[in-house]
């Protein structure tokens, strides 16, 4: 079964890449394969609706089985943000550590519980002439004062989930994806292709 992530977003491709890879029946693309694909603005109002946009516009365009993801962070006491614009908080091309210093600059002051956080992810799969499917988790945790550790990548380095002591950047890849929001909504996806795949 071929499956194109409908990401040119390396850290990404890899990290579900690495959670294919103990299933050889899915054989692993993504739009660097298709250098010609033009991806959809992300105009949702949440992360279900930017999912079901790339899945569904990618499959369409490319007639290929199509995996897309959008996720993010939510922190409730900051109204949700950054929310959907996770990756553009501090502006359309900021870079991750933009992102970070703007979210610890918008948390100065705040009490411990005004620190909770949650990741989102939305997984929604497309196939040609099917109704696309969603998966979706959460991870909770908490946002950090400082930036911690240098794996991961986004707001990996501000966010320890509840019942460890080490953010998300100070942990090693394998363990880091076996307890994400993405790993979590990828085991739920998992279990449909499967269904399907036989």
């Amino acid at each position: 079964m071929e499956i194109v992530i409908a990401s040119a977003n390396l850290h990404k491709i890899r990290e579900l890449r690495e959670m294919m890879k103990g299933f050889p029946f899915i054989d692993v693309l993504s739009l660097h394969n298709f250098p010609n694909y033009v991806p959809p603005a992300e105009e949702g109002k949440n992360f279900k609706e930017n999912a079901v946009l790339k899945a569904s516009h990618a499959c369409s365009a490319l007639n290929k089985i199509v995996l897309a993801d959008d996720s993010g962070l939510v922190v409730p006491s900051l109204g949700g943000a950054p929310g959907v614009n996770s990756r553009r908080y501090a502006g359309e091309d900021a870079t991750d550590a933009e992102n970070r210093h703007k979210l610890l600059e918008a948390l100065v002051g705040k009490q411990e519980h005004e620190r909770s956080a949650y990741f989102e992810c939305f997984l929604a799969l497309a196939i040609p002439e099917k109704k696309v499917r969603c998966f979706n988790a959460v991870c909770e945790g908490v946002i950090v004062s400082e930036e911690k550790g240098r794996n991961g990548f986004g707001y990996d380095s501000l966010f320890i989930k509840n019942d460890y002591d080490k953010t998300f950047a100070e942990l090693d890849e394998t363990t880091k994806n076996r307890i994400s929001h993405r790993r979590k909504a990828f085991e739920k996806l998992i279990v449909f292709l499967e269904s399907i795949a036989h």
